[in-house]
This record gives C-alpha cells, structure tokens and sequence, in this order.
C-alpha cells in the first residue's frame, strides 16, 4: 500500500536572506541613533570592571554563588567559570550548555540539535538546577532525564556563569543535587560610563558550514553614565541540516529561533539600584529526529518509526530587582529583593508510523518572590533570605485518527492539567575566619513543597483522578578550607541535598525512552542525596592546578520501573523510589603559562555511578548496576596565544567510548548504540583579529579529524568538518 510521508518541516534560504537584511537595517537605524547620542555626551567608556577584575587572575574574580558577590580566592566550594571574555573572545556559543562544554565534569547531552541537556557530576534535568539573575529557572515540568529546556535561554544575553559542583540545596533549594548553573545576564553596563549621555550599538553575524547556520543579534546601550542605562537586544538564528562526518547531511534536523531582551539599570541615590529585565524566546519547529524515519543509523542505532515529531517552545522572562549595598544597617548591609514571572509554553506534534497523529502541549507560569539578605563583619559574612514561588501548570492532548477520522481529547497532555505547585525556602549562611588561614562555610535551608493537580490519567483504571500532597526538608552543608603561608591550598565539604516529586514525576504521560511509555506515579516521596568531596589547589607562578574529588550517596531514588504491560507497542513503566547508590569522580584542571602572550590549560574527568534496583516488573529481588548515561572518561587541553591584536586557540578534546550502560540505556537504540557509544578525539583551531576598537573577526575550524560521532546518550550526529566565522562590528 502506497503512504504518503509528510515532510518534515525544515529552514528556508530566504529566511537566511531576511536574517541579513534585518541585521543590516536595523544595524544602520541604531548607528543613527547612537551618531547623535553621542555627540551630547562625550561615550568614553572605561575599562569593564568585571573584566580588570580578571586582570589579578583567579584571586579577584568576583562569584555569586553562595547567593551573595565574594572573591575567589580561598574556596571552600568546587566552581566552574565562564567569564564574560570566555563567552566573547572566539565564537559566540550556540546554547547555554555548549558554553559550558569546556568544565570538567560537564557532559553535554543532545536528544536534538536544538536541545542541550548539561550532566553535571552524573546529573542531568530535574536534577540540575538553574538560576538566572538569582532567580530559578527550573519549573515543574521538568522530567528526570535529559530535556531541552536549559536551551531556552538566548546565548547573547549571557554576562558570566558559574557552576556551583555538588549539592546546592542548603542555598537552593530542590533539585541542585549535581550541581546549580548560575547565569548573570549583562547588564546595560551604566556604571562603565563617565557623566553625560552615551549611547553604543553591536552587530554580530555568525555563520557555520557545520549545519548551515546563520545567526544574526543586534543590541545596543542607551543612558546617561553612572545614573540609568537601557540595552535592547534582538537575535535571530536559523540553523539548517546537519553536515555529519561519514553519513552526510542529516535530514530534518534543522529549525528556527528569535529573541529579544531589555534590561534597565538605574541609581536610587547613592545606596540602592533598580533593574527592570524581560527576555522572550521562541523556537519554532525544532526536530526529535532520531524517533523519526528521517534518522540515520550511526554504529548500529535503530532508525525511528514516526512520520514527524517537531517541538515549538514559548519561554519569557520579567522581573523587578531592587539592590541595596554598604546600608551598615543593624540587621543588614546588603539586600537584593526581586519579583519575577516566567510563561514558558511547549507544543507538539507527533505523527506515528500508523498515521495517528498526536497534538500535545503544556503551559507553566511561575510567580516568585526573593529576598537575600546580607551583614559582614570583620571575621564573618552572614547571609540569609527567603524565596517562595507559586507555578500553573495547564496540559493538553488530541489524538486524532486519520483512517476513522475521529479525533479523541484525552484527559491530560504530557504533565497533569490544572495543577498548582508551590514552594517556600528560608535559607541562612554563615563564612567565619580564624585567622588568615582557616574560614568555615557553614549554611541550612528548610523548604517546603506542595503538588495539587487537578487531573490525570490513572494508569490502573485508566479514569481522571487528582492527587495533592506536601513535603518538607531541611538540607544542610559545611565547608571547611585552609590555605597555608605556601602555595597550598585544601578543602573539604558534607553537604545535602534533595528533590521533591514535580509534576512531571508525579503525572507524567507520554512516551520517554526510545521503546517506553511512563504514565503516573502518585506515590512518590523526595529523593535524599548526601555529598562528601575534598579539594586541593596548588599555585606556583607559572603553575595552578586544581584536583577534586567527591562521592554521592543517592536513597530514594526514583527509578523507572516496568509494570509489565504495553501502551502501543512500548514498554509502559512508571517511577517509584526504589533505588539507592552512589557516584564517584575525580576532576582535575591545570593551567601553565608559557609566557605573557602563551598559555596552556586543560582538564581531565572520571565519572563512575551504580545503583541498586528493583530487578522486576513487580518486585523479584534487586540487582546493581551503572547508573544511566553516565559520563565516560574525558580530557580537554588547549593552548592560547595572544598578541595585540591577534589571538589564536589550538584545542584538543578526547572521549573514551562508554560502555557501562544500565539496561535503559541498553533498550534505548535510537540514541545509544548497541554495546556503547564510540569514542573520539576533536581537534578545534581558532584565529581572532581584532582589526579596531569597532570590528573583531573570528575564524574556526572545528572537527579537524572529520571524527563521525555523537556524545553518550545524544539523537544526533555532530558536523564533521566544518568552517564556522563571525563578525562582530562595534559603535
């Protein structure tokens, strides 16, 4: 019998084209504008304070991640940093999640080109946090795998990142167990400026023959120097087909995505200042294509089934921020208060190889308060806030038969519908000194969360039901470090942490692994996580090397079980906590400077995790093993030149094939090959010229080897060969 396949919608040139223009006429309108600007206000603009910040190296570089601004440079926590001229100096990265693809134990999953899943320490998805500007960004559709929501935040808008290793709870709450992403946006960079006027603009193309990409942003700055500054933002990116190592050009891989942002910044005398910030993303057509007929098989990997599976995402976020600083209060002397909503709306469209198709969606607004709160003494820095945040959640499903013609609405989409979901934290920390060698970090964090979900599918009978529940937490943490009068440097942490069921735990409807379909789990308690680590970090000019190592203890784990029926030809299973186990890794980062103008620096991690589990459908006794898509053993060096002008990255990047799969993994032969991932070895070679203070140029050759391969637990292939280059014009 003939079918008709429908095609798979993918990127039009003449969309590549309108890019172009857009940036080229709204490049000239703000050069106009930023002309006559100008010429009121005198627009020198000074060295970037964060940036002089990196000038003293790694001593003055400011972090938040201990919810307050502080120095780093007596550790008593295991960080990643992404600085701003990390972001800047060569291509502009693609997703928040490849900007972190250079720190250790960060291993990036991607089901889909246009979704990036961070594992952090053997964690991923609703056991990863995130926090843009102190304001979470996690909500409660976020499944316990892998997902692409970490995507959703426009690239361009990044300031700086810090990755905070470990648990994170006795700060933040549920679901900072691998470890929190927190993400400063740019400001519009007011206080860089003298008294008087300014006005300044940005254009910024990069284009890749890796997948025929071409990414347009535009921005520019507006205020008056050291009193109120505007900067307006607006992206647009089109990404094509692949261009895969050994399989060519990977079909239906392709799609769309636009941004924009503002953000306000201005004094309240000499004390306080007030930030106003929206960002909107939308991302259209994005494809699942390795469960469609348009994948292509790589080492063994199944080819999908479906017709068509694209995803369309809605995500904007607002908030008002209020900062005071040096308020020498009695209670006191800094405070941060912020208001925020996040909309975040996600659709489908799924056709099965039957013909049946599948329009399926959610919807999630979250309304939060934080409050941070801070008084330094001479030997301490006390901290210490509340946060409460309160979430709907509406979901929606039809399923429509085109050889019938009946379509029939099902009683929820994805997660539960007309669902609420609400958490409280009061938190507090305290950082004492004893003398100039020892500092303690001690913090604790109750929180308290509450599910209500006006319906979903009762996976026994079958029928609507409604669930409510609570539960509550005290997670607490202590850091201890030491620095000697030498070059030594050592520290040594217990921390706690744990994740509250979410909606998507609890509610959960559709399909999941490559052969299963998860319904419900209405009886589900938080997972409990216990971290021990101990650090050291040595530095001796030209030398500095830093060596971590951790265990996690995981108990009540929730764990993917099968009921021992079928859902259309897929496995169904649902969660329960019914496991426990641990992980253990080594990270270890160096850096070398060869001399003023030569640097090397590199980092290698091991990753090992098993669980103990339920070995049946119902019970019949436990088994052990790895715990799913861990990371496989990895190493990065890089050796930087700059000159003046010029600036030249050599990178090489080396993954040992993954073998140790747990038996999802195994069942999972879309994405993961049959007895493993490959290894490979990528070589990177990047050049930038600084031509004038107004126009940066940088080229890139990625995938020098042309090594055909995918990172463990990823839908796709990555380019082979390719040529990437981007301009960045300045006013």
């Amino acid at each position: 019998m003939h079918r008709v396949v429908p095609k798979m919608p993918h990127t039009k040139s003449r969309k590549v084209a309108l890019i172009s223009l857009y940036g080229a006429l709204a490049y000239g309108t703000i050069f106009s504008l930023s002309f006559a600007l100008a010429r009121h206000g005198d627009g020198k603009l000074s060295e970037s304070a964060y940036n002089a910040d990196l000038v003293g190296g790694i001593e003055t570089i400011v972090v938040t991640a201990a919810r307050r601004e502080q120095y780093l440079s007596d550790p008593t926590m295991t960080l990643g940093i992404v600085t701003s001229e990390d972001l800047r100096v060569y291509l502009p990265p693609r997703t928040l999640p490849e900007s972190l693809s250079g720190l250790p134990s960060v291993h990036i999953q991607k089901t889909a080109p246009g979704h990036g899943s961070p594992y952090i320490r053997g964690f991923t998805g609703n056991r990863t946090l995130a926090v843009v500007d102190g304001i979470r960004y996690n909500n409660a559709t976020y499944r316990d795998g892998p997902n692409e929501y970490f995507s959703l935040i426009d690239s361009f808008t990044l300031g700086h990142i810090e990755v905070l290793y470990g648990p994170g709870s006795s700060l933040y709450g549920s679901e900072a167990v691998g470890g929190t992403i927190i993400v400063q946006t740019r400001s519009s960079d007011f206080r860089e400026h003298t008294l008087g006027l300014f006005a300044s603009a940005e254009q910024i193309v990069r284009a890749s023959s890796g997948d025929e990409s071409l990414v347009s942003r535009t921005s520019f700055d507006v205020g008056a120097g050291q009193i109120w500054g505007l900067r307006l933002g607006f992206s647009a990116k089109n990404y094509g087909d692949i261009q895969a190592a050994d399989l060519g050009e990977l079909h239906a891989t392709g799609y769309e995505e636009t941004g924009f942002d503002g953000r306000f910044d201005a004094r309240l005398g000499n004390d306080w200042e007030l930030t106003v910030q929206h960002q909107s993303l939308a991302q259209d057509d994005v494809p699942r294509t390795h469960s469609t007929i348009f994948s292509r098989s790589f080492a063994g990997t199944e080819i999908g089934k479906d017709l068509r599976r694209t995803k369309d995402h809605r995500r904007r976020l607002s908030y008002v921020k209020l900062s005071g600083r040096d308020l020498f209060g009695l209670v006191f002397d800094t405070a941060e208060i912020t208001l925020s909503h996040q909309p975040r709306r996600e659709s489908e469209v799924r056709i099965r190889e039957s013909g049946t198709r599948i329009d399926q969606s959610f919807e999630s607004e979250v309304s939060a308060f934080n409050a941070v709160f801070g008084k330094d003494g001479l030997r301490y820095q006390f901290t210490y806030g509340l946060d409460y945040s309160t979430e709907a959640v509406d979901s929606d499903r039809i399923d429509s038969d085109p050889t019938t013609g009946v379509s029939t609405v099902r009683i929820q989409g994805p997660v539960g519908d007309d669902a609420t979901y609400e958490q409280i934290g009061a938190f507090a920390n305290i950082i004492l000194r004893v003398g100039s060698e020892l500092k303690f970090d001690m913090g604790g964090r109750y929180s308290f969360v509450q599910a209500d979900i006006g319906r979903f599918e009762d996976p026994a009978t079958r029928q609507m039901r409604s669930f409510v529940a609570d539960w509550d937490n005290f997670s607490a943490a202590i850091r201890v470090s030491y620095r000697s009068s030498h070059a030594g440097q050592v520290w040594a942490s217990v921390g706690q942490a744990f994740r509250a069921p979410n909606i998507a735990d609890i509610s959960r409807f559709g399909r999941s692994r490559s052969n299963e379909f998860e319904v419900a789990s209405p009886r589900l308690d938080p997972e409990t996580f216990l971290s021990f680590e101990v650090g050291y970090r040595w530095t001796a000019s030209p030398f500095r090397v830093d060596l971590a190592m951790y265990k996690v203890q995981l108990d009540k784990f929730m764990d993917t079980l099968a009921t021992g029926r079928m859902v259309d030809g897929l496995f169904e299973v649902h969660k329960a906590n019914s496991a426990r186990g641990t992980i253990n890794g080594i990270e270890l980062s160096c850096r070398v400077e060869l001399d003023e103008s030569l640097f090397l620096n590199g980092n290698l991690t091991w990753t090992h995790g098993d669980i103990t589990r339920s070995a049946g459908p119902v019970g019949g006794g436990l088994s052990t093993g790895p715990i799913s898509r861990i990371q496989p053993l990895t190493g990065q060096v890089a050796l930087n030149w700059s000159n003046g002008p010029y600036r030249v990255r050599f990178a090489l990047a080396h993954t040992e094939p993954q073998h140790r799969l747990s038996d999802g993994d195994r069942r999972d032969q879309q994405r993961i090959p049959p007895g493993g991932t490959p290894g490979y070895t990528l070589l990177r070679l990047s050049a930038g010229w600084e031509v004038s203070d107004h126009l940066d140029i940088v080229l890139s050759l990625g995938n020098m080897l042309d090594q055909a391969y995918r990172s463990h637990g990823s839908g796709a292939n990555e380019p082979g060969r390719h040529l990437a280059a981007s301009l960045r014009v300045n006013l």
